[in-house]
């Protein structure tokens, strides 16, 4: 199933652990072409924990967008909202219809590993996939 969006992070599934295992994943691979990948980490303190790590330097050459902790797409207030037809895997906590932007767009819930493993393949994909 192809999507045109990843998101991994935000308030919920944003903690230091998944930040790394979408990391692990990512790792000398790139975001697949027409896809778009937005990782937010939950809080400043994992934010700048993924900085120390060098998890931030992974996420952006994969071609990830990397934002300060926010809602933004996972409410549907900006930064990633879908539009019309769109398709989208998240790590976020809820997929009702319009919750991430028009009501005809689709949310697909995933762990980090799935959600890092969907962006590089450009469908729903597991990471022993790649």
């Amino acid at each position: 199933m192809k999507v045109d969006q990843a998101v991994i992070g935000s308030c919920t599934n944003g903690r230091i652990e998944d930040m790394r295992i979408a990391a692990e994943v990512l790792k000398g691979r790139r975001i697949a072409k027409g896809v778009r990948c937005i990782v937010i980490p939950a809080t400043q303190g994992v934010w700048l924990e993924c900085v120390h790590e060098g998890l931030m330097d992974i996420f952006i050459n994969a071609h990830c967008v990397v934002s300060t902790p926010t809602c933004g797409p996972c409410l549907g207030g900006y930064m990633g909202i879908l539009a019309a037809g769109e398709r989208c895997v998240s790590t976020t906590n809820r997929n009702f219809v319009g919750r991430m932007g028009d009501p005809t767009s689709e949310v697909y819930l995933a762990s980090p590993a799935v959600a890092a493993a969907s962006a590089v393949a450009g469908h729903i994909a597991l990471p022993s996939d790649l």
